[in-house]
């Protein structure tokens, strides 16, 4: 069996995505709902993948927009377990944006989303 720290490095989870205009806002810039879609997607994926059980989000905490993210770049979002609880566990997300034609890159979001680990009838079980 796996131990806990192997089981959270597997759990980490990369998502590419490119930012058309479709996403974007008036600003010709990523639509923080959209990033904000995009991020607990990438935190339900990473709390599944390390738990393997049904997951749901109970919270999203904090969630920095520090730069912006214009139409024509590449983000990369990533997902690590932060904490793990009794039947919760803490997920934080990253995103970072690059530029297509060159080899510029930033951390532009970040944030934490909190999931509980429930059975069939969405009771809550332990997440280990």
């Amino acid at each position: 069996m796996n131990s806990l720290e192997e089981r959270i490095k597997q759990a980490e989870t990369r998502v590419f995505k490119a930012v058309f205009p479709n996403t974007t806002n008036h600003y010709d810039t990523l639509f923080g709902g959209t990033a904000m879609q995009l991020m607990d997607e990438i935190a339900f994926i990473t709390a599944t993948r390390f738990t393997r059980k049904r997951v749901v989000t109970v919270s999203s905490d904090r969630i920095n927009f520090n730069k912006p993210i214009p139409a024509g770049t590449i983000v990369e979002l990533v997902g690590n377990v932060a904490h793990i609880g009794n039947t919760s566990l803490k997920i934080d997300v990253e995103i970072f944006v690059e530029e297509m034609y060159s080899d510029h890159r930033e951390r532009a979001v970040h944030g934490s989303f909190t999931f509980v680990a429930i059975d069939e009838h969405k009771n809550p079980v332990k997440v280990l």
